[in-house]
């Protein structure tokens, strides 16, 4: 039978059953304890893309619902897509609400993200959109937040008047 360390490299699902069971037996000196270090970092590393993933697809709806409002009334909602992206949100932060505070730290790098996606989705200019998030972390995830585009930006184009009578 291969050791603990000789398992991670050959075969991980065996390594984690295998390592699993170690830890429940208390065999303490046959872990592999720098492969398992590895693996409990990486599930924190897993936890901040998570939020990442989540906050940049949130901002890209925002900008959705605020820079192409003609969009909001479509067969596929954008109110339920943002309100579940919050609701995923909310559930990670409170199963892991030590992420709360790089909320706001993440918001800058997955705005600059979210506006390059928004542009591609909405076919609209990167321009459209302001440079800087135009929110705080504490707007973003508001259930009740649901912004609008500054006065000058948001209005409607002319209509197509006839002037054939």
């Amino acid at each position: 039978m291969s050791t603990n360390a000789e398992l991670y490299g050959q075969d991980f699902f065996t390594w984690t059953q295998t390592t699993a069971a170690l830890i429940r037996a208390g065999k303490w000196y046959d872990l592999d304890r720098e492969a398992l270090a590895e693996e409990v970092e990486s599930l924190g590393r897993s936890e901040h893309r998570e939020l990442e993933h989540r906050l940049d697809g949130l901002l890209m709806h925002l900008l959705k619902w605020c820079w192409q409002p003609s969009g909001r009334q479509t067969g596929h909602s954008w109110r339920s897509t943002i309100r579940e992206h919050r609701r995923q949100f909310t559930r990670l932060l409170r199963d892991s609400p030590s992420l709360r505070p790089r909320v706001a730290l993440v918001l800058s790098e997955s705005y600059i993200n979210a506006r390059v996606d928004a542009s591609d989705e909405t076919g609209l200019p990167l321009v459209t959109f302001p440079q800087a998030c135009p929110w705080t972390a504490e707007q973003v995830l508001d259930a009740d937040f649901w912004p609008e585009a500054p006065e000058a930006e948001s209005k409607q184009p002319l209509r197509h008047i006839n002037f054939d009578l």
